[in-house]
């Protein structure tokens, strides 16, 4: 399913076929399939497991539509499909579940789009465009395949160690000296500063995407997003403290994904306490920059935060970058530190009053506004290492035996199949 575009195989398939389990999805969709030029007598009754009894004994369609209500095994009946569906075939499927991990494990096995049923009209000439669009566009095929996008989250271990601060100077980097389109992501809808840090206004885009998950696309994020340069773009809010968020986390995912397909490096500004809300944030993760200080308290939910990112985030590399240290004031040494997270820090960025305020009047991240403070420097040199991932490296292979963090992320790069076959 979702293999690359080959035009020739298009040309002796039918363009669609639908299998739904219900009179009033199946009414809803036969004039929406006669808009698009297709026979009515292509949506047909039955589910997930009709399709792949249909399918076995006759070609797949160009994009087939799947209703997965009456299958008490979703995930095995797709890879169940995934075994009947000829390269190429787009799968949109539909139902009642409403599960964010469901949602993602659909997406990763290859499916294109989950609706949620009842759906409407207007949702299912949405999906069936961009099902077309993908069909058309030359990025999914071989050249997509050849791309990387790097995803990573910064968190705290505590609050105010700065971890904003140097998400967002990450971000201005990978665009600045990796001239990578980034974006940057900041999940702290009512306190965030990720706009704030670059001196523009956040606009109602994240707030609006949280309160409409349904209405994230492309499109949706083309607008929502603020510029702060030609390659650096960010999502960020200031909602009303009276505002409380009610979310189940679906929103934050699909603004991962697409921000996946439309940027080549993505840095989530994520606080702490949404890791134990919405764990599935970090399963798209390929490295997590996690900020410390070096105190007691900062020494206490390192440690806790590795062994949660160990469970739960087990494909991602971690750094661990020690903020504003001044070499005589810590309330624990660097080594004690170390001893008590059983493992070294990666970057230890020093302790600059001036630089820091000096960024905030210009309204500039610090690593524009101090590009030859050590701080500055330091900064670079996360970026550098984050950015390495994604540049043809010759040296790769020699690193490969020293088991670097960096080999350790360049694996997951590697192009997996879109289904899983048993």
């Amino acid at each position: 399913m979702n293999a690359p575009f080959n035009a020739k195989q298009q040309q002796t398939r039918n363009p669609f076929a639908a299998f739904v389990t219900d009179d009033v999805s199946s009414e809803l969709l036969k004039p929406l399939v006669f808009e698009l030029g297709w026979a009515p007598e292509s949506v047909n009754k039955g589910g997930l497991r009709a399709a792949i009894q249909s399918l076995s004994v006759s070609a797949s369609p160009t994009i087939l539509f799947v209703d997965l209500s009456e299958s008490t095994d979703p995930l095995g009946d797709v890879n169940a499909l995934a075994e009947v569906c000829e390269p190429g075939t787009i799968v949109i499927s539909a139902g009642t579940a409403n599960d964010v991990r469901l949602y993602r494990e659909l997406l990763n096995s290859g499916i294109q789009d989950y609706l949620l049923k009842p759906f409407t009209a207007d949702q299912i000439r949405d999906a069936l465009a961009q099902a077309q669009m993908m069909l058309m566009g030359p990025r999914h095929g071989v050249q997509a395949e050849d791309s990387i996008h790097i995803m990573t989250a910064v968190v705290g271990a505590r609050g105010g160690v700065g971890a904003s601060t140097v998400a967002s100077s990450i971000a201005w980097l990978m665009g600045e000296s990796g001239g990578h389109t980034t974006a940057l992501l900041d999940l702290d809808v009512h306190f965030g500063t990720g706009a704030l840090s670059l001196d523009l206004e956040p606009g109602r885009g994240l707030t609006d995407a949280i309160d409409n998950p349904a209405r994230i696309d492309g499109l949706f994020l083309e607008r929502a997003l603020v510029k702060a340069n030609e390659k650096l773009s960010v999502l960020s809010a200031e909602a009303p403290i009276n505002h409380p968020i009610i979310t189940d986390g679906g929103a934050y995912f699909q603004l991962q994904e697409e921000m996946k397909g439309a940027f080549e490096c993505t840095i989530v500004d994520v606080p702490r306490t949404m890791m134990v809300q919405h764990p599935h944030l970090f399963h798209e993760v390929q490295s997590v920059v996690l900020v410390v200080d070096l105190t007691l308290a900062a020494t206490r939910d390192t440690i806790r935060i590795l062994a949660w990112l160990k469970n739960n985030a087990p494909q991602a590399g971690v750094l661990v970058v020690a903020n504003r240290v001044h070499p005589s004031l810590t309330e624990i040494s660097r080594k004690d530190f170390e001893n008590s997270i059983e493992r070294e820090i990666d970057f230890v960025l020093p302790y600059d009053h001036k630089q820091a305020v000096n960024a905030a009047k210009l309204g500039k991240p610090i690593a524009e506004a101090g590009k030859s403070s050590k701080l500055g420097q330091g900064l670079a040199q996360i970026a550098d290492k984050l950015l390495s991932l994604a540049s043809d490296d010759p040296d790769r292979d020699a690193r490969k035996s020293k088991g670097s963090l960096i080999d350790e992320l360049a694996a997951i790069f590697a192009p997996k199949p879109k289904t899983a076959k048993k």
